[in-house]
């Protein structure tokens, strides 16, 4: 037996999920797995990365093949394009807090648009993500590839949030 309070509480979470704009729901929901993930660079990182680049595209792909799981089947589905539009690592990387004495930051940024096409090419959905990682937390800074986690790490950090959005 549905009690008054049972139904309202229905109602309530089904009036609000009504509310939530398309782009929160799954690229699942939009009928088809994502077939294909292409990671693509805008002019001024690759001016400013150069070979780097390299490294965070193949470890943005990596990651999300990996957690995507079954909403990526190969082939089949929906294109999903992730573009990295920033790409920032903070100067400062040592010790802790996160703000230094002369009132910078010491955080890395990756920040991308990612958008889902069906098989036509028409745009289903976007969405822009920012990722923020602590310049201290990929190790010691005075190791030789240091820069070369930093990025990995802010590579994994984005696809994680993307594939919160597209996959929930």
């Amino acid at each position: 037996m549905t009690t008054r309070r049972q139904f309202v509480g229905m109602t309530l979470a089904g009036g609000a999920l009504a509310l939530l704009p398309a782009g929160l729901q799954q690229a699942s929901a939009q009928g088809a797995p994502i077939g294909s993930i292409q990671i693509v660079f805008a002019r001024k990182v690759t001016d400013a990365w150069g070979e780097h680049v390299r490294l965070v595209g193949a470890e943005l792909q990596r990651t999300l093949v990996d957690i995507l799981g079954p909403a990526f089947r190969p082939g089949a589905g929906n294109r999903l394009v992730v573009s990295v539009n920033s790409l920032w690592l903070a100067s400062y990387a040592g010790g802790g807090g996160s703000r230094m004495a002369n009132g910078g930051g010491s955080n890395d940024y990756l920040e991308s648009l990612v958008t889902l096409y069906d098989r036509s090419g028409r745009e289903l959905d976007n969405w822009p993500i920012m990722s923020t990682e602590s310049a201290g937390g990929a190790g010691a800074w005075y190791l030789p590839d240091v820069d070369q986690r930093r990025l990995k790490a802010l590579a994994r950090n984005n696809a994680w949030w993307i594939k919160r959005y597209v996959a929930g």
